[in-house]
């Protein structure tokens, strides 16, 4: 047995490395360290309750909204306060935008250059993919910057600017929109539609959503253009190197609810273990700090009552992250999570076929593209110019709120405890902190250490491409794991 450490990695936002026990071919076990400690719970206590929306936003650069949002709602929820159709309408717009732009971002800059090392040099497909996705170089990097800057346009319509927006508020958003910017906002929204249909899909997105199994997605990519769409490129990929063979976790996977509205959620609220479906309960969220460069917390805690002290010279610690576990149970966030939670019925199919791993993950990222643009589109449709979006919200002096939101990465949460009008306590749980998570005080590895183990390495490979691909199928934000 050989051990090996991959890392710093590329194409991540944030530190990471990893630790892989090497025997016979394969990775036989992980370990997953998160190098860099932030401690925004540190810096909030102490702090005016509204200076959460000022300083969580600064947690990460390129999911900033999500950060807003949960703190947001979790201020709402202290202040029992209940923003108009208009605020809750802007408040799924604005994190729709940017969670979509982190799916898009992820697919072509991020994920699919991988394809174009020079480990794969001797494949039939490798010239092709170097043309269209080698970093930097490629056509599609000339290409989605552009349709990305202009998507964003939208962000600086709704929110003023993005990142770190102080428009979202718990009261709705205090940045509204008259009939003329609602009208550029669709404009945009088209017209990145007509980038995914022409390129990333070459069909309709109605179309694509409306698939329902693996038989029909099989069917549908033999047709042109899908076949020869950027998706399609994607799935024959995958094929060729069995992409739906690697990564597999714990096939229990957790949603908060997507994109609430109208009393319900755009993608529902739950969890999902080998094909049954649970309701999901917050009281059963502990965090466990065993492995964690953190003082002793008496075992894990709910995150309401969460202690986030760090110890760089704690012991058996291997990382700055800490274990979330649900009902004392590993579960994997994010697209995939939120898709089968949902019931998608393709997602669903693939899911019972082959479970959750590298193939699956990047098609649920994908689907959810293709739905949640058109959801878009309808809650632009929806607002109503001159009519409110924002209320006041009172001050705080004794409160607790949980502010839970699907991030693009998945289920996000920020729980706030408030005495005699300061922060007493904040906690957070980002979505890689579920599944970049250590061992807890079990041994029980997280959900990125269980995929890991079983992945191929070749002969003289440093960093493994499989490796690589594994940890960039659940597009890690390493800057909001570790808070």
């Amino acid at each position: 047995m050989s051990r090996r450490i991959v890392g710093p990695f590329n194409r991540v936002e944030g530190d990471l490395e990893i630790k892989l026990d090497i025997e016979q071919g394969s990775v036989k076990a992980a370990w997953v360290n998160s190098p860099l400690y932030r401690g925004f719970e540190q810096i909030l206590g102490g702090r005016d309750p509204r200076d959460a929306l000022v300083y969580t936003p600064r947690i990460c650069g390129i999911c900033s909204v999500s950060q807003s949002m949960a703190a947001a709602i979790a201020l709402a929820e202290a202040g029992s306060v209940e923003p108009p159709l208009n605020g809750r309408l802007m408040r799924n717009l604005v994190l729709g935008v940017e969670n979509v732009a982190d799916h898009f971002t992820h697919f072509y800059l991020f994920f699919m250059p991988d394809f174009a090392r020079p480990v794969y040099a001797d494949e039939p497909w490798h010239l092709e993919v170097v043309k269209r996705f080698k970093a930097v170089e490629g056509a599609a990097s000339r290409e989605v910057l552009p349709v990305r800057a202009a998507f964003m346009h939208i962000m600086g319509t709704l929110a003023g600017h993005w990142p770190h927006t102080l428009g979202l508020q718990p009261g709705g958003t205090t940045h509204s929109i008259d009939g003329a910017a609602q009208v550029r906002v669709l404009a945009s929204l088209a017209t990145f539609r007509r980038f995914l249909e022409t390129r990333m899909f070459g069909d309709r997105l109605e179309s694509v959503t409306a698939l329902s199994s693996k038989g029909e997605l099989d069917a549908w990519r033999q047709r042109e253009p899908a076949a020869t769409s950027d998706f399609g490129f994607f799935l024959k990929l995958a094929d060729a190197l069995s992409l739906d063979t690697m990564g597999r976790a714990t096939d229990r996977f957790l949603s908060y609810g997507a994109y609430a509205l109208d009393d319900a959620f755009l993608f529902k609220q739950g969890v999902h273990a080998q094909g049954n479906d649970f309701a999901f309960d917050a009281a059963g969220i502990t965090e466990d700090s065993s492995s964690g460069w953190f003082a002793p917390s008496d075992g894990p805690r709910h995150p309401s009552r969460g202690v986030t002290m760090p110890d760089a010279e704690a012991k058996d610690a291997y990382t700055w992250c800490k274990a979330p576990r649900l009902a004392g149970q590993v579960v994997e966030v994010g697209a995939l999570a939120r898709q089968v939670v949902d019931d998608h019925p393709l997602i669903r199919d693939l899911v019972q076929g082959s479970g959750g791993n590298v193939a699956n993950r990047v098609i649920a990222r994908l689907i959810e593209i293709a739905r949640v643009v058109q959801a878009l589109e309808a809650w632009a449709k929806r607002i109503t110019p001159h009519e409110p979006f924002f209320v006041d919200a009172p001050a705080l002096a004794n409160a607790e709120g949980v502010g839970l939101i699907e991030a693009a990465r998945g289920s996000l949460g920020h729980w706030l405890s408030v005495k005699n009008g300061r922060i007493s306590n904040y906690q957070i749980v980002a979505p890689t902190t579920w599944n970049f998570s250590p061992r807890d005080a079990a041994g029980v590895p997280g959900a990125c250490e269980q995929a890991l183990v079983g992945a191929p390495v070749r002969d003289g490979e440093i960093e493994p491409v499989a490796v690589q691909h594994i940890v960039r199928s659940f597009d890690p934000c390493m800057v909001c794991t570790v808070h």
